[in-house]
């Protein structure tokens, strides 16, 4: 793994963190917490020239671009029913509602920083199940959705495309935008797989069990083409999930390391060709070997490097119309 990340001179990678921020699960919990620290570790080790931040602290207001005020209070102050903290899949505590407003605060900062730079990253988010009132499938608040917003309201862009290749379909984040024109959401996802119930994204590519990488490739082809036909934006979204993986539990779509790393140059190719800026999420892996969803989103952060180290044209601050 650490071969695949190479010295460049370009602007560093920043890269904003919050795995410190741990939630007290209960024994045998299926959710990969540990993931978000191996991963920064293994890239601090790899390339000692990114530049690690700590991840802020989204605000309410910041969240209410997104969510039901009553939900922002009921995260902050304990208030989930147990249905509702069934639904997202973690038990309340004071340590979920942090992790959560430092997950969206994360992808904010990523944003803000790839409008400067090209590329950023936020090593943890891609909490693309939460609606606006409700969690779901450990998703609190719907990173996404929020930071899109916010660079709108910033006046710092126009246009936000969400390019979702997690494996799940972004159900919480094609409900959240239904109605909103200036934010494209694309998802790529397996058909059979988790959400059962779809909700509709602007362009929805939905894919057979066992689709490997030819099949995969040629989806994700088809499905920028069709964006780009479509939509023009500053800023891209881009929801790495490493549960595409072969070795991933929840998964079923069977790409390799190799297609998932060739998955992300043609994302990050076609952005830069564009001179379009992209902020990563790291989404979902649930691989049966943890070293495995560390090592798909280590080579996304490799790639990802390999790319700010090109000159990258951006637009710069927009006037919101």
């Amino acid at each position: 793994m650490l071969n695949f990340f190479v010295n460049f001179h370009g602007p560093p990678l920043k890269a904003f963190y919050s795995d410190h921020f741990v939630l007290p699960l209960p024994a045998g919990h299926r959710f990969p917490m540990e993931k978000y620290r191996l991963i920064r570790e293994a890239a601090q080790a790899a390339d000692p020239s990114m530049q690690f931040c700590e991840a802020p602290r989204a605000s309410d207001g910041e969240l209410a671009l997104a969510h039901h005020p009553r939900y922002i209070q009921a995260v902050s102050e304990g208030l989930l029913s147990e249905r509702e903290q069934k639904q997202i899949g973690f038990p309340w505590s004071v340590q979920m509602s942090e992790r959560s407003r430092r997950s969206a605060g994360a992808t904010i900062a990523a944003c803000r920083a790839a409008l400067e730079d090209g590329i950023s990253f936020n090593l943890a988010g891609g909490t693309h199940h939460a609606f606006s009132d409700h969690g779901e499938g450990f998703c609190v608040f719907n990173d996404a959705a929020v930071a899109s917003r916010l660079m709108q309201a910033e006046r710092r862009v126009r246009e936000v495309a969400i390019v979702d290749l997690d494996v799940h379909q972004g159900n919480g984040t094609a409900a959240i935008l239904a109605a909103d024109d200036s934010i494209f959401t694309l998802s790529l996802h397996g058909e059979n797989n988790y959400p059962f119930s779809k909700e509709r994204s602007d362009l929805d590519m939905p894919l057979p069990d066992g689709a490997g990488d030819g099949v995969y490739l040629a989806a994700l082809d088809d499905a920028l083409a069709q964006m780009f036909a479509r939509f023009s934006p500053q800023l891209i979204v881009y929801l790495a999930g490493a549960d595409p993986h072969e070795g991933d539990r929840l998964g079923r779509l069977k790409l390799t390391l190799d297609g998932l790393a060739e998955r992300d140059r043609r994302v990050f190719s076609a952005a830069h060709e564009r001179g379009i800026a992209v902020a990563v999420t790291m989404a979902g892996g649930y691989g049966r070997h943890i070293a495995d969803t560390v090592s798909v989103h280590a080579r996304t952060i490799a790639m990802a490097a390999r790319f700010a180290a090109l000159p990258w044209p951006l637009p710069g601050t927009v006037q919101a119309r």
